[in-house]
């Protein structure tokens, strides 16, 4: 906006012009503020934008921890099922080979039994066996005894 001055008998009205001049100043002056408010609003700014860049590289290292515990944590899952699993499986064979060890003992000690049956009705026999063999011999000599009792000398 262009100023126009009234003009007097040596140019120019001074005191309009000084008015101007002042009004310009006070102008310029208040552009400077601005001018400076908006250098120390872009430092500031500045500075938010570095702490913001920052914090977001913060943020994004801690994403990338996040998943690879994330990923730790279904590996820790994955391993202990499979942990379970072949806890498990080796309990299950644990049992079956008990089982079956345990049969093969039972079974074993109902042979043994078997035998020791058979020994012992085998000795009994023997035991009988050996009992009438004694007692025919001692009925032999009581009746050579008595045949010795017949004949008197």
């Amino acid at each position: 906006m262009m100023e126009k001055f009234n003009r007097t008998l040596r140019g120019y009205d001074p005191e309009e012009v000084n008015a101007f001049l002042d009004n310009i100043i006070s102008q310029v002056e208040t552009i400077i503020q601005d001018n400076k408010k908006k250098d120390e609003q872009i430092i500031e700014l500045t500075k938010l934008a570095e702490e913001n860049k920052r914090l977001n590289e913060k943020l994004e290292t801690y994403r990338r921890m996040e998943a690879t515990l994330n990923k730790a944590i279904v590996m820790a899952e994955k391993t202990s099922e499979q942990i379970k699993l072949n806890a498990h499986n080796e309990s299950e064979l644990l049992i079956s080979d008990a089982r079956q060890n345990a049969n093969r003992i039972v079974n074993e000690a109902l042979i043994r039994a078997e035998k020791t049956e058979r020994e012992a009705q085998i000795l009994k026999r023997n035991l009988n066996v050996f009992k009438r063999r004694i007692r025919d011999i001692v009925e032999a000599q009581l009746e050579v005894v008595e045949e010795l009792d017949k004949i008197e000398l």
